[in-house]
């Protein structure tokens, strides 16, 4: 079955916000799975409400990526808050801000380089989206293989 992540890059300051998963126990993007009837774009405003308590407008989408010979694609966007506080959520213990030099051992590869891509993109001024093909495991399989 075809499936669409939604992930949201939120800043502040110099720091980005990760959430950790419980069942998992890794941190990552808030984000999720769009739901029917909804754009990427509302979709990744209501994963980041029901994750982290956070109110966020979209600035815009910054990374679109997609694993060869798999049936899901996933859309980052940048996203600004508007409101609320940082609480546990759906999936979420804690959500938290973190310099991105400073990111828990355990975060997902894959979020840290679209972080990265994002960063370096803004540093540059260069507002285009990143297209990317995903290589390697995802979180999930690295945790359950005991690599993260």
């Amino acid at each position: 079955m075809f499936s669409i992540g939604l992930f949201a890059i939120i800043f502040d300051e110099e720091k980005v916000l990760l959430c950790h998963r419980t069942e998992y126990n890794f941190w990552a993007l808030p984000g999720g799975g769009l739901e029917k009837g909804e754009t990427p774009w509302e979709g990744v405003i209501r994963e980041v409400k029901e994750e982290t308590g956070l109110d966020v407008e979209v600035i815009r989408l910054v990374d679109v990526s997609s694993k060869p010979h798999e049936d899901n694609i996933g859309f980052t966007f940048l996203c600004k808050v508007l409101g609320g506080q940082v609480i546990a959520g759906d999936f979420v213990d804690t959500a938290k801000f973190f310099a991105t030099s400073e990111f828990p051992k355990n975060t997902s590869p894959r979020h840290v380089e679209r972080i990265e891509g994002v960063l370096d993109k803004m540093r540059k001024e260069d507002e285009e989206v990143i297209l990317r093909a995903q290589r390697g495991k995802s979180a999930y399989q690295l945790v359950e293989e005991g690599l993260l």
